[in-house]
């Protein structure tokens, strides 16, 4: 049976300084979000045999997300070493592996990518490959979580990025990633140049400033969800599963698909839901996005 998303990219495990573990990776962490808000999801990756693997296969079993057929290897699995400032902030040293066959996407509702999974060869070309191949009323999505020490060279990541822009009509980045991208542009400008690229519905986060959002050319700006912070890991995927999670459940994910205008309010209800996401995450320590409970109860008492 055919899930309803697709993703792909990178499963790893954050060895936090001071011996925690933890699994992670951004598209691993985005299809846990998904699946934990309903949504059936495979994930496309490479996982090891050995105890890396087993926790982060143990984790994905207790989401509900389903394995791609050629997730499973034989080597190791990839690791990053977290280590979390003061301010809660992380940052990673990654020891990563990323070689894998062309997914099979055939049949998906929505398929996402990003990260290192998108932009590292030589799996990044199996990624493209996959995007490019899937039905034509598939919604593809990109969240490039730019990670510079392995991703290759500058002008390499560039031209991936806005070749994977002209395939996936919804792109979410990071004001990180935007200044990483075009250190001398505005966040205004990169959106807008992601859009001239083909993206039609671009955001970009801003922590606790919110996001800023470009639509078929109208800008949007939403404020943050004032919240206590535990630490920042996983805050940026929760926002892109929150976001998607939105797109699929009001029906704004066909109209991306399919070109056709999407309304303000659907706009509108989608970042409301991505940043109610993002807010539940960083509240509690570690990736751990919110369960379809927990958000619906969120977005409630904040309409009340």
């Amino acid at each position: 049976m055919t899930s309803e998303i697709a993703v792909i990219g990178e499963a790893l495990v954050d060895v936090v300084e001071g011996g925690e573990t933890h699994p992670g990776g951004s598209p691993m962490n985005i299809a846990v979000g998904l699946a934990r808000l309903g949504h059936p999801t495979t994930l496309h990756a490479r996982i090891g045999a050995d105890a890396h693997g087993d926790l982060i296969r143990a984790h994905l079993d207790e989401a509900g997300v389903t394995l791609g057929s050629d997730t499973l290897v034989t080597g190791a699995t990839s690791t990053a070493i977290a280590r979390v400032d003061a301010d809660g902030k992380a940052s990673y040293e990654f020891d990563i592996d990323w070689d894998i066959p062309v997914p099979d996407v055939t049949g998906a509702r929505l398929v996402h990518t990003g990260s290192i999974g998108a932009l590292r060869e030589p799996g990044a070309s199996a990624v493209r490959a996959a995007l490019a191949a899937a039905d034509p009323g598939t919604l593809r999505t990109l969240d490039p979580n730019i990670r510079p020490d392995v991703i290759g060279g500058r002008d390499e990541v560039l031209r991936r990025v806005a070749d994977l822009a002209a395939l996936c009509p919804v792109v979410k980045l990071s004001d990180e990633d935007a200044a990483w991208l075009a250190p001398d542009a505005t966040l205004d400008e990169v959106l807008a140049d992601l859009a001239a690229h083909g993206a039609r519905f671009v955001v970009v986060t801003r922590g606790s400033e919110g996001c800023l959002a470009l639509v078929d050319g109208v800008r949007f700006t939403r404020p943050a969800r004032p919240v206590v912070v535990a630490d920042t890991i996983g805050a940026g995927d929760a926002f892109m599963s929150g976001l998607l999670h939105a797109l699929l459940r009001d029906g704004t994910d066909r109209l991306l698909a399919t070109g056709e205008p999407v309304p303000e309010d659907a706009v509108l209800a989608s970042l409301e839901t991505a940043l109610l996401s993002a807010a539940l995450t960083v509240a509690r320590a570690g990736a751990n996005p919110p369960t379809t409970a927990e958000l619906d109860e969120a977005l409630r008492a904040s309409r009340e």
